[in-house]
């Protein structure tokens, strides 16, 4: 025994696989895939970080009223210029619930920010000048606020992390529905 190690307890081992990062719940944490807590544990934080950003953004561009299912809704019915259904715009954005998306509707029609058209049994929704400039000004605090200290050099991956993004939500799609049927 060295002049070091004399009375001091010894070591403990490492625990195998013991979470490595920040994780929201350390009791899900799972020997096959640590990662995977700390991947939902960011996708919390982001989540909630992208959506006060999305919020404040619309807000700095005269909309301070809009949750941000309002914000996600209108950029969709903006884009590619094509009138949507509420059952496609569910379907785009993920909302299970017709009805958390309908209100958004209302209430961006009630603001101005939209329209709906009726064509035979359907209600297609567009954004109105307003709507369309709401959006081109939430573009403008983006680039200026965001995309401006974006260091693109440092960040090339994004595009995999979006990648990333999109093969996680059909996991999770398909984990909801394996549960659904337990």
């Amino acid at each position: 025994m060295s002049a070091r190690t004399a009375g001091k307890a010894p070591a403990k081992p490492k625990a195998r696989n013991a979470p490595r990062g920040i994780v929201s719940s350390s009791h899900l944490v799972s020997a096959r895939s640590v990662e995977l807590s700390e991947f939902e544990f960011g996708l919390i934080v982001a989540w909630n970080a992208f959506s006060r950003w999305a919020m404040r953004c619309m807000a700095a561009a005269g909309c301070p009223d809009l949750t941000i299912t309002d914000v996600l809704v209108l950029h969709h019915i903006n884009h590619r210029a094509r009138n949507k259904k509420l059952a496609d715009i569910c379907f785009v954005l993920n909302y299970e619930d017709t009805h958390v998306v309908g209100y958004s509707l209302k209430k961006l029609v009630a603001l101005g920010l939209a329209r709906g058209d009726r064509q035979g049994k359907e209600v297609f929704y567009s954004p109105t000048p307003e709507g369309e400039a709401a959006v081109a000004k939430y573009r403008e605090v983006r680039e200026r606020c965001l995309v401006d200290n974006l260091d693109t050099a440092r960040n090339t991956d994004i595009g995999e992390v979006a990648k990333l993004l999109r093969t996680m939500s059909g996991l999770y799609d398909q984990a909801a529905r394996a549960a659904t049927s337990l």
